[in-house]
């Protein structure tokens, strides 16, 4: 019995790896949330699909557990990177009483490495990466994580930073990092990693601070070496003072 969990990266198909690929084609039934099946259509005609909106992740892993008891093999697909806010945890804690299953986790480019590099080299050196959305996390936990990485002075990367709800958390993170940060401290933002529309914009913290954004923008915060060279935001890793 086999179930991968597959990262299929940002969006475009050019940036899916080829082992992504080749483990959705060995693949009979595809499993996903419905927006992410979308971006893989093309790749998975002929398959059985299951598919669930948001919010319903452990319905989806559910689902695929019980495909793959049946001796099928399933495929959870997950934009970006499976262990990065993906399925892969889920998946092995819906699996717990099934040894019998084989779950592979196959990587995938994440949105922190991919909208990095429309914006230059912002995570060159140490970096945080965190989460906005408190649906699973109280909101005093990010809050707390975004005060420490801050005086820590790492580079930070912010995955869901506003929704309809939420639209005034990007703002509250920025209050918060300019407790220990300069307002001029060098930011950016990339929407629409990988996919059509995708744009990336520099900024500084301040500026950064009044931007409004969705949740299919990733922001980056730069730490106190950041600087902008020729447009691009980038982070000196220290090898031209050695």
């Amino acid at each position: 019995m086999k179930l991968y969990v597959i990262g299929i990266g940002p969006g475009g198909a050019d940036q899916m790896t080829p082992r992504a690929r080749a483990a959705i084609e060995a693949s009979d039934i595809i499993a996903g949330y419905t927006t992410y099946i979308d971006l893989v259509r093309p790749l998975i005609e002929g398959k059985e699909i299951l598919q669930t909106p948001m919010k319903q992740e452990i319905d989806r892993c559910t689902r695929a557990r019980d495909a793959a008891l049946t001796g099928k093999t399933v495929a959870m697909i997950c934009s970006g990177d499976a262990g990065v806010y993906g399925m892969a945890g889920l998946m092995h804690e819906v699996c717990a009483d099934h040894p019998d299953i084989d779950i592979e986790v196959v990587p995938g480019i994440t949105a922190a490495c991919a909208g990095a590099a429309v914006l230059g080299a912002p995570l060159v050196h140490d970096f945080a990466v965190i989460s906005l959305s408190d649906l699973l996390t109280p909101w005093e936990k990010i809050e707390k994580r975004l005060d420490f990485a801050s005086q820590a002075d790492f580079c930070i990367c912010l995955y869901n930073p506003s929704s309809k709800k939420r639209a005034d958390y990007l703002q509250k993170a920025c209050d918060i990092m300019l407790k220990s940060r300069l307002p001029d401290t060098p930011c950016g933002y990339v929407q629409n990693i990988g996919r059509a529309g995708e744009c990336g914009t520099v900024c500084t913290l301040a500026q950064l601070r009044d931007t409004s954004v969705d949740m299919f923008t990733t922001v980056f915060i730069g730490n106190s070496q950041t600087r902008v060279i020729g447009g691009k935001l980038v982070t000196p890793r220290g090898y031209e003072t050695k």
